[in-house]
């Protein structure tokens, strides 16, 4: 693992009003004239292949909104194995949890570009904009769905089924961004992250994905794969 990124590489300043998430991150609350004022506290970071973006139990002092790249969440257990609980995706956000301190840790799987606001700062601006605290409590319950979708996934009877579901949910996941309909479905992430994610080992999860590409129900392309029969590969996740 890499050191933690204290001061992460600062990119060229851009108004909020020009992001390429704005309208379906917690920022989309807001008036093009109220978004001067969230433009006011942030700052672009950028953060490099696996550079550390805040460490478990370390004080959490930073709130991002992540624009470009994935960010992969995991928990430390007492010995020394990682557990990855998550994967952040442009749009969501990292920090917004009540605790004074991560529960978790947080890397960039590929380069990761973001706005970074102070904590107080934030959260001053969320308690006046009741727009912007409403939108805040939707983003939590879609935190929340996401966590359940992963205890649901880890329920699956078999491996074709977990590794099926969890392509569904990140194309659905990507479908935010107008990817609904494409059926090349990136996965920067490695099968090893895979494999932690669904509680599965790594041959087990390269065994799998070659047999649903013998079966011609996706292609293995390179930094992803490609859906040849989306229909089947969902039905094979809800069995």
């Amino acid at each position: 693992m890499q050191g933690l990124a204290r001061h992460p590489i600062d990119l060229p300043h851009e108004v909020c009003s020009g992001c390429a998430v704005r309208s379906i991150s917690l920022c989309a609350a807001l008036e093009t004239e109220e978004l001067k004022l969230l433009d006011a506290i942030s700052a672009q970071v950028h953060f490099g292949e696996k550079q550390t973006i805040a460490r478990q139990d370390d004080p959490a002092g930073w709130v991002f909104n992540i624009t470009g790249g994935m960010v992969r969440l995991y928990r430390l257990l007492a010995d020394g194995r990682r557990q990855i609980i998550g994967f952040l995706l442009p749009g969501d956000f990292l920090g917004l949890a009540l605790s004074e301190r991560h529960a978790f840790c947080a890397d960039a799987v590929d380069p990761v570009t973001a706005c970074r606001f102070s904590r107080t700062d934030f959260s001053c601006l969320v308690g006046s904009k009741p727009r912007l605290l409403q939108r805040l409590h939707e983003v939590a319950m879609h935190e929340l769905a996401l966590a359940q979708d992963h205890i649901v996934l880890l329920g699956r009877q078999t491996a074709g089924e977990r590794v099926a579901a969890f392509l569904v949910q990140l194309r659905d996941r990507r479908s935010r961004h107008g990817a609904a309909g494409h059926l090349h479905l990136p996965l920067p992430m490695t099968r090893a992250d895979i494999a932690d994610y669904l509680g599965l080992t790594l041959e087990t999860v390269s065994r799998t994905i070659s047999r649903l590409a013998r079966e011609n129900l996706l292609l293995v392309v390179p930094g992803g794969v490609r859906l040849l029969d989306p229909d089947a590969i969902e039905a094979l996740s809800l069995a």
